[in-house]
């Protein structure tokens, strides 16, 4: 599933005419990019949300069509976030395996098939794409079993769950923007949309940490390239490393 329903206020004035997913990074927009990476992986299927300047989305969609089978998931009445969105589309992606989830705003050479490898690998119920890059908000893993143990904003001193403070005994990452997550996932996220809609996935997953089994997958840095479009600045970044890209 491909996250391209949200505002990208960031990213203004694009977004004051289009949708964040259509910003072009060396000429092709980001949701043909991510839908290639996806397809490269071997998926049977995506899905792709929509909301601000849904019509675009699916515009697109229906005259670019690629080899993998594309749906739209229309959140045209409601934007839903990352948590309420995948339980829309809950009846359009569920099946045997596990579902990878992507933002449309990450650019990136991640080998997804070798992340969902992991994930099978693992037992995990949720992977969760990170690195030691620098941000203001962070996610902690037990170093001994790997497991999600906490959320921490920087800048403002939140943590989440409540008491938690992070120590030695912790890895210390960034979130990148993908996400697998296993069947076993939805049947968490029906009892918590209860009570938070719409939702977003990264609070989901620290308030259910004790619940699921919740692993970060951390590629080799040597030569891994990862850059999202969120400001005009970054998009600015992500259209040199896409040269970068297509020159190896």
């Amino acid at each position: 599933m491909i996250f391209a329903a949200g505002i990208g206020s960031r990213l203004r004035p694009f977004t004051s005419r289009h949708p964040k997913a259509m910003a072009r990074v060396g000429g092709t927009p980001m949701l043909r990019r991510v839908m290639d990476n996806l397809a490269r992986a071997g998926v049977s299927e995506i899905v792709v949300n929509a909301h601000h300047f849904a019509g675009e989305i699916i515009d697109y969609v229906d005259s670019h069509p690629g080899p993998v089978p594309v749906r739209i998931s229309d959140e045209t009445a409601l934007l839903l976030d990352t948590g309420g969105g995948v339980l829309k589309a809950r009846d359009l992606l569920e099946g045997d395996g596990p579902v990878i989830l992507h933002n449309s705003d990450i650019l990136t050479n991640l080998n997804l098939s070798e992340m969902y490898a992991a994930h099978m690998a693992s037992g995990a119920d949720v992977t969760l794409l990170c690195s030691p890059r620098v941000t203001s908000r962070y996610l902690y893993f037990d170093k001994d079993g790997g497991r999600l143990s906490g959320w921490c904003n920087e800048r403002s001193g939140e943590c989440r769950p409540a008491g938690f403070a992070p120590d030695n005994h912790m890895d210390k990452l960034a979130f990148g923007g993908i996400h697998v997550i296993s069947p076993s996932v939805f049947t968490v996220l029906e009892r918590y949309r209860d009570r938070n809609i719409p939702f977003s996935l990264v609070p989901f997953y620290v308030d259910n940490m004790d619940r699921l089994d919740i692993r970060a997958y951390v590629p080799s840095a040597d030569g891994f390239v990862w850059c999202d479009i969120g400001t005009p600045e970054s998009l600015q970044n992500a259209n040199i490393l896409a040269k970068t890209l297509e020159s190896v």
